[in-house]
């Protein structure tokens, strides 16, 4: 795969990422939700950390979090550079670039939704707003698709769990984690092909 078909596909997903991002900010407020099918829902939350809204704990956590994203991205584009170069396998080049634009989206929300942006908390949030809920390095990072398939209680003789409450499944997302995971899904099931084929284009 070229360089400029590998930009392609980082820049549609980047596209499609923030088109629906921007739209869930400023058409929903915050937990603002609708049922597209009862497993299937838009859900808008704001994610201030890591996968499942860890965080770093500090008043210095989340610059940290960013700036280790902004500085993971340079590698992953290196890689990819550095892949295609050596012509390798289209399953690896493609895997790549679909972290590296998840990667980015979620940076752009980090890096840029706290000054651009008002809070969400009881009407849609404002776009170059004058009061933005942030600063720069600070912002949140939005998610909004929720598979709930299975809610329900689970048997009582389950060990730890059993009896209690249970989500399936439970993680509200957002295209660029749909992106990441895609890639790095390619690279666990296509392990032989990713890394042990050169394309030949």
């Amino acid at each position: 795969m070229s360089i400029k078909k590998a930009g392609l596909l980082v820049f549609l997903i980047l596209l499609v990422d923030q088109l629906s991002k921007l739209y869930i900010k400023t058409h929903f407020k915050l937990d603002e939700e609708v049922f597209v099918f009862d497993w299937f829902r838009i859900h808008f939350v704001e994610n201030e950390g890591m996968a499942w809204g860890t965080k770093i704990p500090g008043d210095y956590g989340k610059l940290l979090l960013t700036l280790f994203r902004i500085v993971a991205v340079f590698g992953i584009a290196y890689w990819l550079w550095d892949s295609i170069a050596k012509k390798s396998s289209n399953f690896l080049i493609v895997a790549i670039s679909l972290i590296l634009a998840g990667a980015v989206g979620n940076i752009i929300d980090s890096v840029f939704y706290g000054v651009i942006f008002n809070d969400s908390y009881f009407a849609p949030a404002t776009l170059f707003s004058e009061q933005p809920y942030g600063t720069w390095f600070h912002g949140k990072v939005v998610d909004m698709f929720y598979f709930p398939i299975w809610k329900g209680n689970l048997p009582e003789w389950l060990p730890i769990m059993g009896g209690k409450s249970f989500t399936f499944f439970n993680a509200i997302f957002n295209v660029a984690d749909v992106a990441i995971s895609t890639g790095v899904g390619i690279l666990i099931v296509f392990n032989k092909k990713a890394f042990g084929t050169t394309s030949k284009e």
